[in-house]
Formats: C-alpha cells, sequence, structure tokens
C-alpha cells in the first residue's frame, strides 16, 4: 500500500479545513434572513424616535458591513493557512515565505531573505545613528543660540499683545483678555503695576516715544491712555531653565490646566483711571498706536475703520474706512508718519499722513487669508503676516508683488522684525516662534517642548535688542510672556 508524502498529507488537510469552513459560511448565509427577520422584530418592539423605514435601513447597511468584515476575517485566515502550508513543503529545502512575499509574488531563498534582513537592518541603523548625531548637533546649537531667560506669569487669561517702553525705566508692557494691562520687570520677573480701567479684553499695548504714558486697545470699544510711574526692583541673577532643545516638540497640552487657577500677583499696584479716552468705535478695538513724536494715536476697530486722534484733546482727526471687513492690527512707522492697517478682508493698506493736504492711501493685496498683522521696518519695507500661513516683505516704493516670501506650516499672528538686523519673529498657532531674515531665509526655531517654551497659541512677539538679558519676548494663550536671550551674532554667523 503506498505511504502519502508529509507534504501530500499537508495539502489534503488544508483542503479539508477549507471545505468545512465554506460549509459553515452556506450555514450563516442560509440563515441570514431568519436573523434579519428576528432583529426587524426586535427593533419594531424598542422604542426609538427614528421612523421604522430608516431604522430597517440602518440594519440593512449595518449588515452588509459586518458581512464584509467578516469575509475579510475568512480570506486573512485562509492566507496563513496556505502561508503554512507551502513553508511545511518548502522546509526540507531550505526556503520560506512570509506574508509581505507572498503578497508581492517573490519567491526568495533563505540565504537571499537573510541578505535582504542583513542590509535593512544596517540601513536603518545608520539612520537611526546618523538622526541620532543630527538632533544632537541641533540641540547644542539650539541652547547656545536661543534661550529662555524668564517667565513673566499672573494674568488670569490669555495675553493678547505685548511690548517694550522706549524710555526709562524699561519695562514689559502684556494686554490680556483678562481685562487688565500689567507693566513687567524685565530683570526680575515681577509685576510693577496692573492697569484695571478697561471694561473689556485688553487686546494691544504700546508705549509712548518720549513719556511715561501707555496706550491700550480694548474690547469695550474704547482706547485709553494712562500715565504710570513705577520703581525697577532689585536684579536677581537669571537662573538657566532652558534645558530642552530646539527641535524637541513635546505635546503638553494639559500641563497648564494647573497653572490656571494660579492667582495673580498680591502685591501688584493697581490704576484705575485713565488719563484719556479715546472713543467713537462702534466695534471691539483690536489695536492702537502712537504716530511718530506721540501727539497723535491711532486706532483699528472691528467695525472696519482706523480712527486718527489728537492725544491732547482726544478728538477725532481723522476716520480712515475703505476696508470691507474688520480691522486686526494697525502699525505705526517709526520716524515717518505712515500708517499700515490690517484687515480679515485679506489686504493691508498703507496711509500716508506726511503732506498735510493730502492723505493718500495703497491697498496691498498678496495674502489669501486673514492679515494678521502688518509692521514697518526702519527701512522702506512692510512685513506682513497672514492666516494663510505666509509671511511676506514689501518694499514701499514698488507695492505691486513681494519681494520675499516665507512659507509656514501654520497660522502667523502679531510679528516683528528687529531693528538693527531686521531678524523677523514669528508666531505661530502652533506653539512654535520661527526666527526668519528678510530674505526668507529661516535663521531659527525656539525651545517649545513640555518643560520649555508656550503651551498654547503665541499670539504676539517683540524685539528688544538694547537689553542685555532679554532680547526677545512672546506672548500667548497659555496665560504667560517668555524673555528670550537670542545670540544674533551667531545666528547671522550660522546662516
Amino acid at each position: 500500500m503506498p505511504v502519502e508524502s508529509g507534504s501530500s498529507a499537508a495539502a489534503r488537510q488544508a483542503k479539508q479545513k477549507r471545505k468545512s469552513h465554506s460549509l459553515s459560511i452556506r450555514r450563516t448565509n442560509s440563515t441570514e434572513q431568519e436573523r434579519s427577520g428576528l432583529q426587524r422584530d426586535m427593533l419594531e418592539g424598542q422604542d426609538s424616535k427614528l421612523p421604522l423605514s430608516l431604522r430597517t435601513n440602518l440594519l440593512d447597511l449595518f449588515s452588509q458591513i459586518e458581512r464584509e468584515f467578516e469575509n475579510l476575517y475568512i480570506e486573512n485566515l485562509e492566507l496563513r493557512r496556505e502561508i503554512e502550508t507551502l513553508n511545511d513543503r518548502l522546509s526540507g529545502d531550505g526556503q520560506t515565505f512570509d506574508g509581505a512575499d507572498l503578497a508581492k509574488g517573490a519567491l526568495k531563498t533563505k540565504a537571499s531573505h537573510s541578505t535582504s534582513q542583513l542590509s535593512q537592518k544596517l540601513k536603518t541603523t545608520y539612520k537611526a545613528s546618523t538622526s541620532k548625531i543630527v538632533s544632537s548637533f541641533k540641540a547644542t546649537t539650539s541652547r547656545a543660540v536661543c534661550q529662555l531667560v524668564r517667565e513673566y506669569v499672573g494674568h488670569r487669561d490669555g495675553i493678547w499683545d505685548l511690548s517694550v517702553s522706549r524710555t526709562q525705566p524699561v519695562v514689559l508692557g502684556t494686554a490680556s483678555a483678562d481685562h487688565s494691562a500689567m507693566l513687567w520687570s524685565i530683570e526680575t520677573g515681577k509685576c510693577l503695576l496692573k492697569y484695571v480701567g478697561h471694561q473689556g479684553s485688553v487686546n494691544s499695548i504700546k508705549f509712548h516715544p518720549t513719556e511715561q504714558m501707555a496706550l491700550t486697545a480694548s474690547g469695550d470699544q474704547t482706547a485709553h491712555i494712562w500715565r504710570y510711574m513705577v520703581q525697577l526692583p532689585t536684579p536677581q541673577p537669571v537662573a538657566d531653565i532652558s534645558q530642552t532643545p530646539c527641535e524637541d516638540d513635546v505635546d503638553s497640552s494639559d500641563k497648564d490646566e494647573a497653572d490656571g487657577e494660579a492667582e495673580g500677583p498680591s502685591d501688584c499696584p493697581s490704576l484705575r483711571v485713565a488719563t484719556t479716552t479715546l472713543r467713537s468705535h462702534q466695534g471691539v478695538v483690536i489695536a492702537a498706536d502712537w504716530l511718530v513724536g506721540g501727539k497723535q494715536a491711532v486706532t483699528a476697530s472691528w467695525d472696519r475703520a482706523a480712527n486718527l486722534y489728537d492725544v491732547e484733546t482726544s478728538e477725532l482727526v481723522h476716520s480712515l474706512t475703505g476696508h470691507d471687513q474688520e480691522l486686526t492690527h494697525c502699525c505705526t512707522h517709526p520716524t515717518q508718519r505712515l500708517v499700515v492697517t490690517s484687515s480679515r478682508d485679506t489686504t493691508f493698506r498703507l496711509w500716508d499722513f506726511r503732506d498735510p493736504s493730502i492723505h493718500s492711501v495703497n491697498v496691498f493685496q498678496g495674502h489669501t487669508d486673514t492679515v494678521t498683522s502688518a509692521v514697518f521696518t526702519v527701512g522702506d519695507n512692510v512685513v506682513s503676516g497672514s492666516d494663510d500661513r505666509t509671511v511676506k516683505v514689501w518694499d514701499l516704493k514698488n507695492m505691486r508683488s513681494p519681494i520675499a516670501t516665507i512659507r509656514t506650516d501654520s497660522a502667523v499672528n502679531r510679528i516683528s522684525v528687529s531693528v538693527t538686523q531686521k531678524i523677523i519673529a514669528l508666531p505661530h498657532d502652533n506653539r512654535q516662534v520661527r526666527l526668519f531674515d528678510m530674505a526668507g531665509v529661516r535663521l531659527a526655531r525656539l525651545p517649545q517642548s513640555n518643560r520649555t517654551g508656550h503651551r498654547r497659541m503665541v499670539c504676539c512677539s517683540a524685539w528688544c535688542e538694547d537689553n542685555t538679558s532679554c532680547n526677545l519676548f512672546t506672548c500667548g494663550f497659555d496665560r504667560q510672556a517668555i524673555g528670550w536671550n537670542i545670540n544674533i551674532a551667531a545666528l547671522l554667523q550660522e546662516k
């Protein structure tokens, strides 16, 4: 009597398994109508607000989905059995197949397969080692160039804007959605004064060019001018709390839940009365700034207009209209009587008040979404940022097209440009802050991780190159402002 080989027995066993499995499938299909009828009867007895016809259709659809998954599962089991059978038949020849090889139809010998695995392992190890070397180099570079120096914590809601005073004593000002503005000691992080005269969110803060006065814009449809007198505390040694590399992006979205309950500075004096109140807007005043000389101020509002006021009399001098949607920002030139306003209508406008008899306006079109800010440089350039994730550099003498375009991966908020080196600081919705030059070349990204940097959207940035400890400030909706030390010389050298 002939004896069956091992491979023939395995093949017959697999065939019997497939046959029995196919019979079980047919049994399942044969009872499908009975099961559907039983489920329909159960539906009729259930209390539901859906019509019976709709419930029946949903049941049929879910039944079809269940059958598809069942068929896929059965096919997967069959493929696994065939692989095992083939491996048993070819084990004597030193050849094996895995699921990936079967799907690709590749028949490789054991030696060839082992060589391929070794080659892949070597490639993976090489890539991992190279990645570690590059990451280590970037981490060392980032710590040397961009360091977090101090955190300014005390607001009870997100911080929209911040600015550095241009007169002595030099202080940091923050504007918050908690209806207050605060003045801080840059060196110690202590709150020096809290302005609580607004009845709505404080959306921006700017300091007078020559006097100890601040201009704040608010959601209460007004802008306030208020005087302050502060005394700086004794500076304390700066602790290095920046230990996380620049390229470490760790999600810490839950970290500030406990911080949100923190009380504001208890020993910080308050100021409630404004020196001057600028009225006439019919909507939220989103931003305000001083014109060169400080005798006039401009405000931007959600009522689609920007107003020019006389500071001494608080009278409205000009109403700048023309935008089709709400304004988002306004900025004045540091040395000339020029104003730029940004809007949700995807444009920004340049208003020229240098000639008292002619007030010209130029419209810049180049963005595809809300222009969140547009700022002047010391020269003849304007830099605009937008929710379309781009930043554009414009020449005032040729406004038809930008001279440089920076493309990013997140919406850009209120940007700032350093005075001497013209480095653009971009605060993003995704918690990042990036530095670029005027040609659009990326210079650095500030450290951001679960221990360092912002934990929510970064709303604004402001340079202060004269300060030796902190020359860049950022603020965001994690209710804190951060002072950074940027080694500009090393930054430009690496470029």
